[in-house]
């Protein structure tokens, strides 16, 4: 299962999916949660704990929705926070997990970066470039999302009480050019986890190494999800 970041939605990944599930004989599910791409619109303001939300609630249902027996969790920034919620709630089995620029506390090169880009929504053709993925979502998406990560009491969010939980193998892969996090994001889970942990860090490589790396990034994906499944 494939969980987009926060500015995402199922297109925005292109053909790396199908890319992952050949070279490792698996399906491939993705889905655009409420108010992104072509799902339905969100209403009102995004509540702080929306990721546990996500986590904890529509993320079980979408597994029981299509009878999932054997996952495998591969989580892009938000979607790899979602992720580490819901491995580490232990509601059910999770086979492995693959953490692309997780989050699991807040930095400021990450609010910092989130507020330039509120800029940047208004002055240059960024709504322009997300309105093809998003269509009539895109300012409730984008607005929805900037205003939650920027709100003080979200300065405190803090999901690596959930780590511990996690006895999956564990895959982070992190640029080290990455805007929006550090290295401390993939100390932290590495070291917060119980199961195997590796991961890649990729020199030259920004927010999104799936689409800049991909090469890469598929290489060490499906080599990591073969050895998790004993295939």
């Amino acid at each position: 299962m494939f969980l987009h970041e926060g500015l995402g939605c199922l297109e925005m990944w292109r053909d790396f999916p199908d890319r992952l599930a050949s070279a490792t004989g698996c399906g491939a599910l993705l889905y655009s949660r409420l108010g992104y791409g072509a799902s339905d619109p969100v209403r009102g303001p995004r509540l702080v704990a929306f990721m546990h939300d996500e986590a904890l609630d529509v993320l079980p249902a979408v597994i029981e929705r299509f009878e999932l027996q054997e996952v495998v969790l591969f989580g892009h920034s938000d979607g790899a926070s979602i992720a580490v919620i819901y491995a580490g709630a232990r509601l059910a089995p999770v086979r492995a997990l693959i953490l692309e620029a997780p989050h699991v506390f807040v930095e400021t090169i990450c609010t910092e970066k989130i507020a330039r880009i509120a800029e940047e929504y208004e002055t240059t053709r960024l709504r322009e470039r997300l309105t093809r993925y998003h269509g009539d979502n895109t300012d409730s998406m984008f607005r929805t999302w900037t205003d939650v990560w920027l709100r003080p009491e979200f300065q405190r969010w803090n999901i690596q009480e959930c780590l511990p939980a996690i006895q999956s193998p564990v895959l982070v892969v992190q640029g080290e050019d990455d805007e929006y996090g550090t290295l401390a994001q993939v100390d932290a889970v590495l070291t917060g986890v119980k199961g195997p942990a590796d991961s890649l860090v990729l020199p030259r490589c920004g927010h999104s190494p799936h689409a800049a790396h991909a090469d890469e990034v598929l290489e060490a994906g499906s080599r990591f999800v073969r050895q998790a499944l004993g295939r």
